[in-house]
This record gives structure tokens, sequence and C-alpha cells, in this order.
């Protein structure tokens, strides 16, 4: 084969690996949109309803009676999270506009275990904590108002997410969706256990 020939059948193969690239991420944004897709879905439907608590006012003291000292705000009952098997996970608080995730006793989820940060952190909590600060941008909001977390850690164990500024909205999406990824968490701790 002379040098000629193999330049050429080199520029055809290079064109053919052109062409398959493009091909390639096509596809690779169709799959990604479909992944988007689904991750929706599941928390359209995984979506509980999540009862918010909202403290009763104490009774007035009768006139000439002294008056009560307030007694400290009992915390919300815990709603728990537990796996289809039902495997506690979690126990969830729900304050009049708060959250509290506690992972279960003997349960150890680590920061980095899928989907975790990729998905709860990154698309739930990181990209409403956005839409409330362009909303407070465009004054809908005061920035007191936009939603916050912490994830309180030992190491790379969690051992408790808090969320502020939930809309009762929101409250609903948020339960699903630290719910489905606790889920998933839950079953990689398994295999890697097993």
């Amino acid at each position: 084969m002379s040098e000629e020939e193999k330049i050429r059948r080199m520029a055809e193969f290079r064109t053919i690996l052109e062409k398959r690239v493009r091909e390639m991420k096509i596809e690779l944004e169709g799959l990604q949109a479909l992944l988007g897709l689904l991750d929706e879905a599941l928390l359209e439907k995984g979506f509980r309803r999540a009862e918010i608590t909202k403290p009763i006012p104490p009774a007035p003291p009768p006139s000439g009676a002294p008056p009560r000292i307030p007694e400290a705000l009992p915390s919300p009952p815990a709603t728990p999270l537990r796996t289809v098997t039902s495997d506690l996970l979690a126990n969830l608080y729900i304050g009049e506009d708060s959250m509290r995730v506690v992972p279960a006793e003997g349960l150890a989820f680590n920061v980095n275990t899928p989907p975790f940060s990729s998905f709860l952190v990154e698309r739930v909590l990181a990209k409403m904590q956005e839409k409330d600060r362009e909303a407070a941008e465009r004054g809908e909001l005061t920035p007191e108002e936009i939603l916050s977390y912490n994830i309180t850690r030992e190491g790379d164990i969690i051992r408790e997410i808090t969320i502020r500024n939930v809309t009762p909205e929101r409250s609903r999406e948020l339960k699903s969706a630290v719910l489905w990824t606790l889920e998933k968490m839950y079953e990689k701790t398994m295999r890697t256990d097993a």
C-alpha cells in the first residue's frame, strides 16, 4: 500500500470517527434527558403526604389567675422513613417551616454514596435554593425566606440533615426525594456489606 493510499484511508477513518463521536454525543444527551425525566417521574410517583404540625397556642389563663409560664414547645412527632421491606432508614421531623432528617440508629449513610450529592444535594436542595435566590432578586421573597440546608456530619457519615424555609408545597417533594435517596444509598450499602 502506497503512502498516499494510507493517508487517504486514515482521512476516511477520521471522518467515520468524527461522525460516530457526534452520534454518541447526541445519544448521551438523549440518555441524560431521559434520566432527568425518570428522576422527576420517580419524585412525583413517590410523593407521600407529610403532616405539617403547627403548635397549638396555650389557652389564656382565667381572669385573676397568675399568668402561666410557657413550657418548652415539644419537638414535632417523628415520621419514620422506611424501605419497601419496612426497614427503618431515618426519622423525619417536620416543623412549621423546617424539616430534620435523622438517620436510624445503626445506619451509617456516607455523603460519598450515590445518589446523595448528585441527586439530593445538587438536583433537589441546591436547585430549590437557586430558585429562591432568583425569586429574592425579583423581590418575591426576602433573603431570610430562601431555602437553606445544613448537613451535620461525623467525618463522612451523615448525622442529620436540616432544611429551613420549607414551604408546604415543597414539603412533600423534599420528603419524597429524601426517602428515595436514602433507599438507594441503603441498597448500595447492603450490596457492599453482603
